[in-house]
Order: C-alpha cells, then structure tokens, then sequence
C-alpha cells in the first residue's frame, strides 16, 4: 500500500476559499501600499549564504533553512572537518545558498547591486514568502508571507510618521479596530545599556529583552544573568518593567534614567517627535503607545522600533513590526544609506479576521452562475450565452457533463454559486434563458439581456 502524503511542519495547504480569503487581505495591502507611494519589487526564494548569515543574531543564524549544494556535496569536505564536529565549518562546506529568513536583507542587498539604477528615496513594497526553521505554534509557521513596506536614502523622522499612518489606514480597511501600534527606540536601548554599564552586552540585553512576552520579566532577568549581565545592572532597568502611564509620563521616566546618556536622549527626542506629531494628525482606527520594553532583537535596528498587538479580544502575537536601520546596506559594501521599514504578517491578520468574522461576505464570491448541461446542442447554446457573460465580467460556468439534473444542483450548491441557468429545448426554441436563485428556489424566464441585467 502506499504510503499516505503529508507535508513538513510547519507548512499549510490553502484550499481556495483559503486563497481567496488571503487575497483580499494582500489586495488591501497593497492598495494602500500604492496609495502612499511605494514601488513593487521582486527577490529571489533563496540567496547566497554569506548574504543572509550573520544579519539576524545568534538565534536568528540558528532558524535560516540551508539548502545542500547540488551533485555530490561532501566531496569538499577534508578528514579535519570531520573530526572538529563542528556544525558552522562542516556547513559552510555542503551549503552555499539558503532560504531566505526575512524580505529586509535581501532588499538591503538589491538596493546595493542596483544603486545605479534606483532613484533615492527609493520606496519599495515587497509581498513574498520567507522561511525560518522556528517551533510551529498557532500563528507561527516554518513557510510564511510577510508583506514588507522600506523607504531608503532619507532620515527623515516624517517616515516613521508615515509609516504609523500606514498601519493604521491598512488595518482600517479591513475593519480590524483596537490594533496597538507599539513604538521604542533602539538608542534609549543602547543609552539604557549604556547608564547599566553593560554597553558590551547590547545584542544580550536587547534579545533577552525582547522575550518578555514570553518568557516574562523573571525570565529576562534569568537569561540576562546568564549572559554575564550582573545583578546591579539588572537592577537599574526595574523601572523598565514597571514602567505605566501616558507617552509623555514614559518619556519623563526615560529622560530621568537616561539623563547621563547622549544617545539615549536622542532615542527618547526621537520618540517625542513621533508621537507628538502623530497625535496632532490623528489616526482612525489603531492606537500608538510608547512601550519601554520593546527590543525586536535583530542586530541592524538603530532607530524607532514598531510593534503591532492584535486586538485584546484574540490571543495573538503581533501581527506587524519593523524598524529604523541607519547602514544596513553597509554590509554589502555601501555606506549611510539609512532606511525604516514595517512588515504585516499576513498569516496571523488571516487568524485574527477568521476569528473576529471581519472578513465581508463577498470575498468568497466565487461562480456566479452555473449553466446545466442537457447535451451538446443545449451545451453549444449554452457556451454561446456564457462568453458573453464573460466579456462582460461576469463568472460563468459550465457543468462540463450532461449528469443527472440532481448532481448538477448538488454541484452548484456546494459550491455555493447564487444562480444557475436551465438552457433545453424549450429555452433555445424561444431564445430565452431560465434562470434559478438558489437561496430562495424562484425561477423566472429571460432574453439574454435580461439576464445579464440581473447576474451584473
């Protein structure tokens, strides 16, 4: 007997009322993606390794899926590899190119081979597949989409502002209200590392800090520990952990811990900008808050930090986040060309609208009307009526077989097609069309232009 298929953790089959579901939400995206100026880009599935490693942190290092070099790889791999065991040199042996892990660092890298060609700022949005060898969870998949909107070549703190807006008039359109666009600074992070005395344990803070969802406060504290950050030092951030009240109320709490930092005040004028200017303009269905402890621990952030929650009624992580980068293009060889960036991650808006009921009744239109098939010369009259229809934008089908009245019905109703025509003898003597609405039974008899008025 053969043995019964299945697919790797982690990754999903979408049947097509799934597809059609992620469609409008990708559409709307992208709509508003068009509307506030951004370009379409393309990158390939997977890249040179040298490329992606090295970009994410430690753990991030860790979830990149590597892909075999084709023919026979081990060929290259000498008896002192062997022996060392260890994973890093044997494969970078057997393993030249890999998954890509998000859609920033491959855009860093063709903004780098295409300077020449692109016009600055350049303002790019992306809507592709990533890959990261995580733990599958409810909302957390091996095989995902993120939909990654960057502007490159401006410091400009207006971005950001833009970006918040951006949120905020995407998650409007698909009626998600309640999202909390949360915001931070990588310089408070660095100025708080700074006044600890722990300016050489950063990326250790900041990835520790960024668990606290997770792990909680006892838990950061623990790994902090763990990764040579002393008691004392942990003792200075407690405020951090504590921190509640209005921005303006967290932005003094920062000013006072920060006040020996030059860096960390800077974070903390950058972050009064934003949500000043922000409240002035207002935003229509998202609220942005200041929230001291978020880290996102990737190494290439330097400036505002973003964070989208769902709505309080669905247990979910974020569905969105991103970030200011002052020279990630540095790592390929061109030097402060700063960007700011956010990503919608589209699996988990997917999760969050299923389960609120936000998605409108007519995404899963699919058919609109489905013609019976009596045989060839009905089928002919039939297929002449329906291209029409098609011309005129209208979905029309054709059951392909002259089946059972029953099974045809069946057919339409599972599909959940609103109408079906019954085109026989009769109907062509009279050049006419007999058209049923399968919700309420009714049938009428019509001339072509009559039905069309009624299906349009």
């Amino acid at each position: 007997m053969a043995q019964k298929p299945s697919i790797p953790k982690g990754t999903r089959d979408f049947s097509p009322t799934e597809v059609v579901k992620r469609n409008y939400i990708m559409n709307t995206i992208k709509s508003c993606f068009t509307t506030y100026g951004f370009q379409p880009i393309e990158t390939p599935s997977f890249e040179n390794s040298e490329t992606l490693m090295g970009k994410y942190g430690e753990e991030g290092d860790r979830l990149i899926f590597k892909i075999l070099n084709s023919g026979d790889f081990l060929r290259k791999v000498d008896d002192a590899v062997y022996a060392e065991k260890d994973s890093r040199k044997f494969t970078a042996k057997i393993s030249e190119k890999a998954l890509r892990y998000d859609l920033t660092v491959p855009f860093a890298r063709y903004v780098v081979q295409n300077q020449n060609d692109i016009t600055f700022p350049f303002k790019r949005y992306q809507m592709q597949p990533v890959w990261r060898a995580d733990r599958p969870q409810k909302g957390r998949f091996r095989e995902f989409y993120q939909c990654d909107a960057d502007v490159v070549g401006s410091r400009s703190l207006w971005q950001e502002i833009e970006l918040v807006q951006l949120y905020d008039a995407v998650f409007s359109k698909l009626n998600l209200k309640g999202t909390v666009i949360k915001l931070n600074n990588r310089k408070v992070l660095s100025g708080i590392a700074e006044v600890i005395g722990a300016e050489d344990k950063l990326i250790d803070f900041t990835v520790a800090l960024d668990k606290l969802d997770k792990i909680g406060e006892e838990g950061v504290k623990t790994e902090m520990l763990s990764k040579g950050i002393s008691e004392n030092a942990i003792a200075k951030v407690q405020p951090l952990f504590e921190a509640k009240g209005t921005a303006s109320e967290k932005l003094s709490l920062l000013k006072e811990l920060l006040a020996s930092s030059e860096t960390g005040l800077k974070g903390v004028s950058e972050l009064e900008f934003i949500t000043d200017t922000v409240s002035e303009l207002g935003l229509q269905t998202a609220f942005l808050e200041i929230d001291v402890t978020l880290a996102r621990g990737l190494n290439y952030y330097t400036g505002a930090i973003f964070e989208v929650s769902a709505p309080k009624e669905v247990n979910m992580g974020s569905i969105g986040g991103g970030g200011r980068y002052d020279d990630l293009t540095g790592i390929f060889g061109l030097k402060d060309v700063s960007g700011v960036g956010i990503s919608f991650g589209l699996d988990r808006i997917y999760l969050v609208l299923e389960e609120l009921g936000l998605f409108p009744d007519t995404v899963s239109e699919n058919t609109k009307v489905l013609f019976i098939n009596f045989g060839e010369k009905e089928a002919l009259y039939a297929m002449q009526a329906i291209t029409k229809l098609r011309q005129e934008g209208i979905a029309a089908e054709l059951y392909p077989d002259a089946a059972k009245m029953g099974k045809q019905m069946g057919y339409a109703d599972k599909r959940a097609i609103p109408f079906t025509v019954l085109a026989g003898e009769n109907e062509m003597n009279s050049q006419s069309f007999t058209l049923k609405n399968m919700k309420s039974g009714e049938q009428q008899t019509l001339d072509f232009g009559a039905l069309r008025g009624v299906l349009k």
